[in-house]
């Protein structure tokens, strides 16, 4: 089990191979973020991106399923997180990408009102098959410092 303790600043990994596919990409959107570049090609064709390419919410989706599949193999004291930073969509995702996800702990303090528990942030890319960052993010990680003996 990995505590506060156990998370080093400056440590990083890599992790996830998400195959991106059609099918999800439209039942997502339809069901999430109905635009119409989330739901044709034809649509798609006449925007930036040129055919159907997923919703950022999808991708953000996508990424929680590799970081909770991560948090299964190498188990945490986790706590859950407040939220995040510095969100940005940095290209598209299309049908057929492969995501995986690279990590880098930034920072890590104990919490003040709760000393039992800690926040790190992390920064979070989400890369393509290609190695290119298609989303990135600062996450903040809360997590049990470790029990006394």
């Amino acid at each position: 089990m990995q505590y506060f303790e156990d998370i080093a600043v400056g440590a990083t990994s890599r992790f996830g191979a998400y195959e991106v596919t059609r099918e999800e990409v439209i039942e997502f959107a339809r069901k999430y973020d109905p635009q119409p570049f989330h739901l044709s090609d034809e649509a798609a064709a006449q925007t930036h991106f040129g055919r159907l390419s997923a919703s950022g919410w999808h991708t953000c989706a996508m990424t929680m399923a590799m970081l909770v599949e991560n948090l299964s193999k190498n188990r945490q004291a986790g706590l859950g997180s407040p939220g995040v930073d510095e969100l940005r969509w940095q290209k598209p995702v299309y049908p057929g990408d492969v995501l995986s996800v690279e990590t880098e702990v930034l920072e890590k303090r104990v919490s003040a009102s709760r000393p039992e528990m800690g926040i790190y942030k992390s920064r979070i890319a989400v890369l393509n098959q290609d190695g290119d960052a298609v989303m990135t993010m600062v996450s903040n990680g809360l997590i049990r410092t470790r029990p006394a003996d």
